[in-house]
């Protein structure tokens, strides 16, 4: 038996049409599948992208009224790019408490390692020292009044990359 000539005419042959999807709705689900496997290689091309601040090492904490090397936070970092950097001891509030240097000049993939005394302020002169191993640290100098006992972060400013990067974890500068 057949079916009725006006169900033909309004489902299709076997009623296909009904089960076709509509132009517009194909179109979108193929746009978000291409959009899908986007984002997938995007995320995986930022995963291996390598951070522009890297290695970051620090001593846990110090006195500054110690005695040597404990007196000193030992601070130290690589670039992947070389860049002129500022480098900035912030308190837990984000405020700047002593900035060690301005715009130096560092290399891509060195080990960058300079100290702070604890004191607040700006640099203004520096000395040089070395390793054991003979890597370069850079002593700044600065003689302001002593910040308080507390928990600090390093901030690392890149000028040519723009913006900075904070330190992923904090120091803890020590009383008397």
């Amino acid at each position: 038996m057949t079916p009725p000539a006006a169900a033909l005419d309004s489902e299709g042959a076997n009623g296909a049409a009904a089960s076709r999807p509509a132009p517009l709705a194909a179109l979108i689900f193929a746009l978000l599948v291409v959009a899908c496997f986007a984002a997938f290689f995007i995320s995986q091309r930022l995963k291996h992208t390598p951070t522009l601040v890297q290695r970051f090492e620090r001593t846990p904490s110090f006195t500054p009224s110690g005695r040597p090397p404990g007196n000193l936070e030992q601070i130290s970092f690589k670039l992947a790019g070389a860049d002129d950097v500022t480098v900035a001891v912030i308190d837990v509030k984000g405020n700047v408490v002593a900035t060690r240097v301005r715009d130096r000049p560092v290399a891509r993939y060195k080990q960058f390692s300079l100290r702070w005394n604890g004191r607040r302020g700006t640099t203004h002169h520096f000395r040089q020292l070395a390793t054991a191993s003979g890597r370069p640290i850079v002593v700044p100098v600065n003689t302001g009044r002593l910040a308080p006992p507390g928990e600090y972060r390093v901030r690392v400013s890149l000028r040519k990359h723009g913006g900075s990067v904070l330190s992923p974890f904090s120091f803890t500068l020590v009383g008397q």
